[in-house]
């Protein structure tokens, strides 16, 4: 990736870029997802809904564990 200032939360995500592409991978491949041209847009969203569905019902998920913490500094945007 070309180098740019990125958010810390985006660094950390790219970071896990492994297990993303990974859950990707298996909606594609097991899921059936296909990146195919829908004549109407209530069909792409019943394949997209579909194949999430079948994945909740997969045995075997990747998982990214990401912990958040609140703290009660003052942030400067």
């Amino acid at each position: 990736m070309k180098g740019s200032i990125m958010k810390i939360s985006d660094r950390l995500l790219l970071r896990k870029r492994a297990i993303i592409e990974t859950v990707n991978d298996e909606l594609k491949n097991i899921a059936q997802v296909e990146h195919s041209r829908h004549r109407s847009f209530d069909n792409f969203i019943v394949n997209t809904l579909g194949a999430l569905a079948a994945y909740c019902f997969f045995p075997k998920k990747p998982t990214i564990a990401v912990q958040r913490t609140i703290d009660r500094q003052l942030t400067l945007f």
